[in-house]
């Protein structure tokens, strides 16, 4: 694998059963996707794209094919391997948020740094400065309900961020938003990509999100039909 490359993906296919029926969702795709990317994964409802997601994110495991992140195949790790990998290597941000209404911002953001052996003053000031980076310092008390739609879901990509992973991955971050609150989501997604180097792939249906991306592929039916810069 080349240095450049983060993730590459060989002859990945994936399945479901629904009923004595088998869908076929992804059909022996390739892809690779270098480190410090920004990608944009476009197309019709089906066609794959947040399964796609959830294989590179270890969400779900691939019928077939190869999936290597980093030089490590992730799709052939036991279950708790897989678990401890994803802990460490991958945030997600979602289009719904997944914000713990009873906790407070810093609380939310400090939630995933409680499956790591750091002490609780070291999952503060990780949260505190994940909070920081996304401009809601003095959000951090607050609870979602006390939160805009735009705050949430800049709590949620602090969330993400706050244990630095390798990977961020993100379904429909602004589906859920008005266009001022998704371009503010949009800009704070290219500041970490251009500014603190995280590798991004984001699942959107959106042609103005995905132009803020550094590259767009698209996926038809399971298949990969055609990249854009």
């Amino acid at each position: 694998m080349s240095d450049a490359t983060l993730v590459r993906i060989r002859n990945l296919a994936k399945d479901y059963r629904r009923g004595s029926e088998t869908v076929h969702v992804l059909h022996e795709l390739d892809l690779d996707i270098p480190q410090g990317d920004f990608l944009a994964l476009m197309g019709p409802s089906g066609s794959g794209k947040s399964t796609l997601l959830n294989l590179i994110g270890g969400l779900d495991r691939p019928t077939s094919g190869t999936i290597e992140i980093a030089g490590q195949r992730t799709d052939a790790m036991s279950d708790a391997r897989l678990g401890r990998w994803r802990a460490n290597n991958v945030g997600f941000v979602f289009q719904m948020y997944n914000l713990l209404p009873v906790l407070s911002a810093e609380r939310n953001v400090e939630l995933p740094l409680l499956l790591t052996s750091l002490s609780a003053a070291e999952r503060r000031k990780r949260a505190a400065a994940a909070l920081s980076l996304v401009g809601l310092s003095e959000r951090a008390g607050h609870k979602p309900r006390e939160l805009s739609g735009g705050q949430e879901q800049r709590v949620g990509i602090a969330r993400a961020i706050v244990s630095d992973p390798t990977l961020l991955l993100c379904d429909e971050p602004t589906g859920d938003l008005d266009r001022k609150s998704g371009d503010e989501v949009l800009q704070l997604l290219q500041a970490l990509n251009q500014q603190q180097g995280k590798t991004i792939i984001m699942v959107t249906h959106d042609p103005h999100a995905a132009a803020c991306a550094k590259h767009v592929l698209h996926l038809e039916k399971g298949q990969l039909i055609r990249e854009a810069a």
